[in-house]
């Protein structure tokens, strides 16, 4: 499962910057002018984690394969995209088709980008939410009310939520942050709502106020937010992995930013990770949280999950300590789960089949 990540915002407040960050290379245009972005960049980033490695060296295998998680540098949006302005039409088609939205703010001083005067973060990001809340409301309006004979009772489910979720927009509310419960968001989610997908707030800040970062979070603690400086871990990027960690001690901070977006976004996914490993690799794979070792056989091969008899378990920490398969499985530290059994967070997993 390769999950994407659309990296949204207004123009230059740092987006592509942040995306060329992400990649630690230089794709994305970041031009300081409106909609140097027009068709979005699309970069895979490996999710930080150390384990696939420890994996490897216990088994012998000949490669590590990370788990992954696609980020997409979508072009800037600006007040009545909803209307086809700047390039809204295309801003609105390329967000509907990512999982989860990262939403940069600006908070730095920079005179030669065009969206001068006063830094407000606040009403940047009620800009974009409104133009989001306007789509959808468009796409909502389009929905047609069951009618008997065929309505069933979903299909009157479905409509009362479309009703609801009508009158939050209205209200001004994201349903994303809305009270609707996770059934009623089911039943909207074959509209592929822009305000129904998990939200990250990015705080694009100076290097300079990184000692101020604790108040400004407390500014937006109503969010998921983190707040990092996307032209310094642009430029960290460059360094080897001692040199980063020189110049980030220099800075007082114990953390790569963009480790801590990454499984920040990781976690906005409610995903989990779990783990193959034998001689010829050592392999991370990704799931949602819920998912059943059916369902995780399939995310490695289709004849895994329709040959599926069982499969053998043992948590990461245990499988270190007892040395790998051979001693773990001698020690009675593997388990043998069926088809519904819920992968856990750093399983990891031989799957038997036929």
């Amino acid at each position: 499962m390769t999950l994407s990540i659309g990296i949204v915002g207004l123009p230059n407040v740092g987006k592509s910057t942040l995306f060329n960050a992400l990649l630690s290379k230089q794709i994305a245009d970041t031009s300081p002018y409106p909609f140097c972005t027009k068709e979005p960049n699309v970069g895979v980033v490996e999710i930080p984690d150390s384990r696939p490695q420890k994996l490897s060296k216990m088994e012998k295998s000949k490669r590590v394969v990370p788990a992954v998680i696609k980020f997409v540098d979508i072009a800037g949006l600006v007040k009545d995209a909803h209307k086809g302005a700047g390039l809204g039409n295309q801003f609105l088609a390329h967000i509907r088709e990512v999982d989860a939205i990262i939403h940069v703010l600006r908070l730095f001083k920079n005179e030669s980008v065009g969206k001068a005067g006063k830094i407000k973060p606040t009403l940047d990001y009620q800009t974009v939410a409104t133009e989001l809340i306007f789509a959808d409301l468009a796409t909502l309006e389009k929905q047609k009310k069951p009618k008997p004979p065929q309505i069933t009772k979903e299909d009157q489910s479905r409509w009362e939520v479309i009703q609801r979720a009508k009158k939050l927009l209205n209200d001004g509310t994201t349903l994303v942050r809305s009270d609707l419960s996770d059934k009623e968001k089911a039943l909207l989610s074959s509209l592929h709502l822009l305000t129904l997908k998990p939200e990250l707030i990015v705080l694009n800040i100076d290097e300079s106020q990184y000692s101020k970062q604790k108040e400004i979070l407390d500014q937006f603690a109503a969010f998921d937010a983190v707040a990092i400086c996307a032209r310094l871990e642009c430029d960290l990027g460059e360094l080897n992995d001692e040199e980063r960690r020189e110049y980030l001690q220099t800075l007082n901070l114990a953390h790569y930013g963009l480790e801590q977006l990454i499984l920040k976004t990781f976690k906005l996914l409610n995903l989990v990770t779990f783990f193959t490993v034998n001689q010829n690799e050592a392999h991370s794979w990704i799931v949602k949280e819920g998912t059943t070792a059916l369902n995780a056989a399939g995310e490695i091969h289709t004849d895994m999950q329709k040959g599926f008899i069982k499969a053998a378990v043992c948590p990461f920490e245990t499988f270190i300590k007892h040395g790998g398969w051979k001693k773990s499985l001698e020690d009675g530290a593997v388990r043998f789960e069926g088809k519904d059994y819920l992968v856990q967070e750093g399983d990891v997993v031989e799957f038997r089949f036929k």
